[in-house]
């Protein structure tokens, strides 16, 4: 793929030859595009990817993956974004285009640390299962041939013969033999998982796996490729990263969040102080669970834990006067004078909700930026304890917090998808609650914000402009926040 200016040539295919670049409503990426694009388009369909594997991600939070509901809400949400989804619509070039070469994009971006690419890999592994599901039996066939997957089907012969151990043998098939519709002959070493869950029915060194099962397989094969992918696209890179123009188009992408950004508007006023060590047992995160724990045992957060746990608390409700107070008491228990902190803390946490220096309304921080910005020495309390703690230090932390063993074997294998602190403080708020908002449940009067904006929500379907582009004031302008 390259970049060029007025003069880049463009693909212009007609008839058959558009069908044939693109014979599948999905696809497994194995060649790279080749035509030439301009930096907007570039810019353009990497946004529109990011989108779509964020709506992915959400939807996997909030639905049962594979349920009903899942995949109505996501067809919906691949329809408005126009990317390709389903094999029997007319003319599906231009959307089959844009999933090609707007996934090799990101794969540029996304391939340059092993959180970046754990996070591509289960997200497009998420959407390649859900247009699997939805691809016609008769297509499946040759999806597989042209993905050179040599998984043939049985002849009618073999399925006669072995109808009823395959029957006995499968979890997913109910029982009845008119299921028996497709039964792929796997070699024994490419169904290994379903070996060994017991749900396959193996002989003479092949495995026997109906259409509804084959999807693990296929799975499996995609992600290996596409993490070797990856890999090579990372050594690669800094080839890639020479050209000016794209590097900072890289960096941005790879540290944008495009989830909803938890602005404090529409909340503040609806926590009181004298619930946050309430909350913070209930609701909060184990990252500002720590911040909390550390700042009451302490009275101090070092420069990185009160960036963090700041707009975390700003997120969740605590209107300015709020955080005034609170900070002020902290510090002052430990050892900090009234004077010094008037003069100092307070200016940062005015600055922090937009009402000094360059009247930014700082965002809390999403947990991709808590992981790859700022990373936690000795002595701090910031930052992610799932990337940044010793994993037995994690597995007590989590221990103490009341987590059964299956509950921590959960997290220790990455069976989340949460990824904002403030979608997680929301979240337990509405399982404790039944589904209703955030109340305050304090009875003491405290002053709120007179002032009330309109509230900015920055969900799966707008995102900041230029990729994120305000990341870089937004550092440049916390540096001071809660300055030493």
């Amino acid at each position: 793929m390259q970049f060029s200016g007025p003069k880049r040539k463009k693909l212009n295919l007609v008839g058959e030859q558009r069908g044939a670049s693109y014979p599948h409503s999905l696809q497994f990426y194995l060649q790279p595009p080749s035509e030439n694009i301009s930096l907007t388009e570039f810019e353009n369909l990497a946004i529109e990817r990011l989108k779509l594997l964020k709506i992915v991600e959400n939807l996997g939070v909030s639905y049962l993956k594979g349920s009903e509901q899942y995949q109505s809400k996501l067809e919906n949400e691949i329809r408005k974004l126009k990317f390709s989804y389903r094999e029997s619509l007319d003319d599906e070039f231009d959307a089959r285009r844009k999933d090609h070469i707007s996934h090799f994009i990101l794969r540029l971006a996304y391939c340059q640390s092993e959180d970046l690419r754990r996070w591509f890999i289960q997200q497009e592994m998420d959407l390649f299962r859900f247009r699997f599901s939805i691809l016609p039996p008769d297509k499946v066939q040759g999806f597989l041939k042209d993905s050179h997957l040599q998984f043939e089907t049985i002849s009618k012969e073999e399925k006669e013969l072995y109808s009823q151990d395959i029957l006995d043998s499968s979890p997913s098939l109910s029982g009845n033999k008119y299921e028996l519709d497709a039964i792929y002959k796997v070699p024994f070493a490419d169904a290994l998982d379903l070996f060994r869950g017991r749900k396959v029915y193996l002989e003479h060194g092949f495995a026997f796996v109906p259409h509804q099962d084959i999807v693990s397989i296929i799975l499996n094969d995609f992600r290996a490729k596409l993490s070797k992918a990856l890999a090579l696209t990372a050594r690669s890179l800094p080839s890639v990263q020479s050209d000016e123009r794209l590097q900072p188009l890289l960096n941005h992408l790879s540290h944008s969040y495009v989830g909803q950004d938890y602005s404090a508007q529409g909340n503040l006023g609806k926590i009181s102080l004298d619930q946050l060590d309430s909350l913070a047992m209930k609701s909060f995160p184990l990252c500002m669970r720590q911040l909390h724990k550390a700042l009451r045992e302490h009275h101090h957060l070092r420069h990185g834990g009160r960036m963090q746990y700041g707009l975390f608390l700003k997120g969740i409700g605590l209107t300015l006067e709020q955080a005034l107070q609170f900070w002020k008491l902290e510090f002052i228990k430990g050892k900090v004078d009234t004077d010094k902190f008037d003069k100092g803390y307070a200016y940062n946490i005015r600055h922090s909700y937009g009402k000094e220096g360059k009247r930014t309304d700082y965002t809390p921080f999403s947990c991709m930026k808590i992981i790859l910005t700022n990373p936690p020495s000795q002595g701090d309390y910031h930052g992610c304890p799932f990337r940044h703690s010793d994993p037995e230090l994690l597995k007590q932390r989590l221990q103490s917090s009341k987590i059964s063993q299956t509950g921590i074997n959960q997290v220790e294998d990455g069976m989340f998808s949460l990824n904002h602190p403030n979608q997680y403080f929301l979240e337990s708020q509405k399982l404790l609650s039944g589904g209703r908002e955030v109340r305050k449940e304090s009875s003491q009067p405290e002053v709120s914000q007179a002032k009330q904006s309109v509230q900015k929500t920055a969900n799966s379907a707008s995102l900041p402009a230029s990729l994120d582009s305000t990341l870089e004031m937004e550092m440049e302008g916390l540096e001071g926040y809660f300055s030493e």
